[in-house]
């Protein structure tokens, strides 16, 4: 391992960025902002590189943050965050897999940037208060009741069951099987009755514009996707620290599709179809909670 303190900590700060952005891209390039203004100072000065390092990613993200609030508000049908290819170990970490699934990161875009930077760092990387402090320009007390305001927040709208990583596999493989072979019966035998499908496509791919509701008009809707595209390939993989859904057509990846499994049955589906966000499914992402 290198002795530069951003490489040591390069896996941490995009993880940081990352769950405060919900966007690959955005979080690279967050990242390489902090890289540049690491090279920039006198190092030597820097009492602690992981929290100095921490806290540039912190305003930079925040700053991001406030501008594509504003551009999601004008974007096509639904938003979802963008996938990422995770190896199997990720899942070892619950806690991490957890703060990094696509259910988690769609609850933490309804909360402000603030309090989205405030629950990351103290919730999932377990930071001091003061360093949050720091990080955000406030004080530690106000550091506290937006900790504690942006925790209620997360609890009221998580999903609520934990599953093991074995029963998750087995549901998406039935998931997969029931898609393959085009029955219907199948696919709604393996979805709860009040399961909600999210799509992304952007406008730039074929996506429903609003979630459906229920298992029949989900089960329906995924029945007709394997119909429509006969030549299409669907395959487990892992996504965001669970096992999720990969869907290509003639080699190109078409969908990544997240699932939440509650009770032995899938509770809600995120699509993601939107081009721009797959870009990223080809190389396993870096992720580490290490604080």
């Amino acid at each position: 391992m290198s002795d530069d303190p951003f490489v040591t900590h390069r896996s941490l700060l995009f993880t940081v960025a990352y769950e405060m952005l919900g966007s690959a891209a955005d979080a690279e390039d967050v990242v390489q902002e902090a890289w540049l203004r690491w090279a920039d100072v006198d190092q030597r000065e820097v009492r602690d590189p992981r929290a100095y390092l921490v806290r540039i990613v912190t305003r930079r993200a925040l700053d991001r943050l406030r501008t594509l609030s504003r551009r999601r508000e004008e974007y096509v049908g639904e938003w979802l965050p963008e996938p990422l290819l995770t190896s199997p170990d990720v899942a070892e970490d619950v806690e991490l897999a957890e703060s990094v699934s696509i259910a988690m990161l769609t609850v933490l875009e309804t909360l402000g940037p603030t309090e989205r930077a405030v629950f990351v760092l103290r919730e999932v990387f377990e930071a001091p208060y003061d360093e949050i402090a720091e990080a955000i320009g406030k004080t530690s007390a106000a550091v506290r009741k937006i900790a504690h305001r942006a925790r209620e927040h997360v609890a009221a709208r998580r999903p609520r069951m934990q599953v093991s990583r074995t029963q998750q596999e087995q549901v998406v493989e039935r998931f997969l099987a029931a898609i393959r072979g085009g029955d219907l019966q199948d696919l709604l035998d393996v979805l709860a009755p009040d399961v909600v499908a999210v799509a992304d496509g952007g406008g730039l791919a074929p996506a429903a514009r609003k979630p459906l509701v229920g298992h029949d008009r989900v089960g329906r809707a995924f029945a007709a996707l394997a119909t429509a595209a006969p030549g299409a390939e669907f395959s487990t993989v892992w996504l965001n620290g669970a096992p999720g859904v990969r869907m290509d057509i003639v080699g190109e990846v078409h969908a990544a599709v997240s699932l939440t499994v509650e009770n032995g049955r899938i509770s809600r589906i995120y699509a993601i179809s939107n081009p721009h966000k797959l870009a990223r499914l080809g190389e396993e992402a870096r992720l580490s909670r290490a604080y």
